[in-house]
């Protein structure tokens, strides 16, 4: 498993630096071993081959602003996700990376479109019979950055959702988008959510789940265990 935790400018500026990016590798380097991969982490990208790329496995990225991939890796991605031989798993900013390669959307499942509140909430359950959510019960209250996501694609399987009426919808930029509050969904094997419909265009599998941005998240059983079973979806019949 490839671990990608790079911090690159945007296009127009400089971008944020998570200050848990540390953790979240050796926590992610913990759920690949426990998974049977061998967990590699990458200190910058343009350090790996694309034939790296294009081998079977998963790439995991916790990745912000334009990461610096070249077109022959980016080549490698796309052709070596829609085979079906790697799987990509996103955390958080990973939505919030690439935005000046267009079938980064396609791969990742939607684009990060802002996050007025940072705060505690309660998510909705979507899906308790994926592994990622399981373990959840029907209602998981939880402190973090509540990101707004924009071009979700019809075919993503939401996992988990805002409840309702958790959000200050008169704070500076906050508003209902059109996919609403999707906060964890999966891609690959023709999933859809019943919000849309339709295998999606390739053949890859993707898990994403927008939480993680405090300390106390990679501390968290709880949310280890979400990721360690986005993980074991992710390589179910890999």
């Amino acid at each position: 498993m490839l671990i990608v935790t790079q911090v690159a400018p945007y296009a127009d500026g400089p971008a944020g630096v998570h200050g848990v990016l540390g953790q979240a590798a050796t926590a992610l380097a913990q759920l690949a071993e426990h998974a049977g991969l061998t967990p590699v982490v990458v200190d910058d990208v343009r350090d790996l081959s694309p034939l790296q790329l294009r081998a079977p496995g998963v790439l995991s990225l916790f990745t912000i602003g334009e990461t610096p991939f070249t077109p022959a890796q980016r080549t490698a991605v796309v052709e070596s996700w829609q085979a079906g031989r790697l799987r990509i798993l996103g955390v958080h900013s990973a939505t919030d990376a690439l935005h000046g390669w267009p079938e980064y959307g396609s791969l990742i499942g939607a684009r990060f479109d802002g996050h007025p509140w940072t705060q505690e909430f309660a998510l909705d359950v979507v899906d308790p019979a994926h592994p990622a959510t399981a373990h959840l019960g029907p209602r998981w209250e939880w402190r973090d950055e509540i990101y707004l996501f924009r071009s979700l694609l019809p075919a993503a399987r939401v996992l988990l959702r805002l409840a309702d009426d958790q959000v200050d919808l008169s704070v500076p930029g906050g508003r209902v988008p059109e996919s609403g509050f999707p906060l964890a969904w999966c891609l690959g094997d023709g999933d859809g959510d019943g919000d849309g419909a339709g295998a999606h265009e390739g053949h890859g599998r993707t898990f994403y789940t927008a939480l993680g941005h405090f300390p106390e998240a990679w501390e968290s059983t709880v949310f280890l265990r979400h990721l360690a079973g986005g993980l074991a979806w992710l390589n179910d019949s890999a």
